[in-house]
């Protein structure tokens, strides 16, 4: 049976990308190719797997104009969203890509959020049949820092899996909170251990000691061009960076994530499901938009890379 995942984004946003010619202080920087997604990190996570094949469904807060609008590009996509309506308006994030050049990413912390709404997150999520929950993306203003940590104790407790990818403090009061796959980012895992981590053998020692401190009961980490590696009890496996050219970084970490948890929540092994989420990252960061896949292109790359030398 095809297994029940729910995403969870408490802070969700409209990502708009556009391009320009270049980007320069006090001028009027004249964009085109405007494209509009539904963004945050569940949502971005709930996209893919449906992208993918998955049975997902998306729970996030949404206020005003702007989250309605998320729900419309959700809809148009055919993803299932359920939302816990907030006072406050979803934010807009914006990037922009120069020609030739950088992009740049703006990115604004999110709505102030009252306790009864954050709360009712919770408690909606109680309530939805799922099998796996995945939990991407920051914590808007007004949300305690230890909000994953409650929603994963949950989980632990009606027999859910519990997969997490975020930052700071709200990563930090997680740890050892009932996780069962921690993504990390490599910034993320030197924040975690409060020390630089310039080379594999650094990586490898660090995301062990989490192991063994009871961090969670696998701990994956995105490396960008040096690839990923995933931990669990049974040893550690890496997968080398896919070649593409790259377009968007905007959701590479939560195409990443998603492929991830479909391999996992399917029973596949460890290093099927590190390849697994390498090849939808591939395929993310190729396209211009935000985690934007399709399923016939993320497995001729997993077939590709399964035929590369690690």
């Amino acid at each position: 049976m095809t297994a029940r995942i729910v995403t969870l984004t408490v802070n969700p946003a409209l990502d708009i990308a556009s391009t320009a010619d270049a980007v320069r202080p006090t001028h009027k920087i004249r964009t085109r190719d405007e494209r509009y997604d539904a963004g945050g990190g569940g949502v971005n996570v709930a996209r893919v797997l449906h992208a993918l094949g998955g049975d997902v469904q998306a729970l996030l807060l949404v206020g005003d104009v702007t989250g309605q609008l998320i729900g419309e590009l959700l809809d148009a996509e055919h993803v299932a969203w359920r939302a816990v309506p907030i006072g406050g308006r979803t934010r807009i994030s914006y990037t922009v890509h120069e020609v030739g050049g950088a992009e740049y990413r703006f990115v604004p912390p999110g709505p102030q959020v009252q306790d009864a709404e954050w709360r009712a997150l919770l408690d909606r999520l109680g309530t939805l049949d799922a099998d796996w929950i995945v939990a991407s993306g920051s914590l808007p203003p007004g949300v305690p820092d230890d909000f994953y940590a409650r929603a994963a104790r949950d989980a632990q407790a009606n027999g859910r899996k519990f997969a997490l990818d975020s930052s700071g403090a709200a990563l930090r009061a997680a740890l050892g909170q009932g996780v069962d796959l921690l993504k990390l980012s490599l910034g993320e895992l030197e924040f975690l251990q409060g020390r630089p981590v310039p080379d594999a053998a650094a990586q490898e020692r660090e995301v062990t000691a989490l192991l063994k401190a009871g961090a969670a009961r696998a701990i994956a980490v995105s490396l960008g061009g040096d690839g990923a590696l995933l931990a669990t009890a049974d040893g550690l496996w890496r997968e080398a960076a896919a070649p593409v050219a790259v377009r968007s970084a905007v959701g590479a970490g939560d195409s990443f994530l998603a492929g991830l948890v479909l391999a996992l929540a399917g029973n596949e092994s460890a290093p099927h499901a590190l390849r697994m989420g390498t090849a939808t990252a591939a395929v993310a960061v190729s396209q211009y938009g935000t985690a934007l896949v399709r399923r016939e292109d993320v497995m001729a790359l997993y077939a590709q890379l399964a035929q590369t030398p690690q």
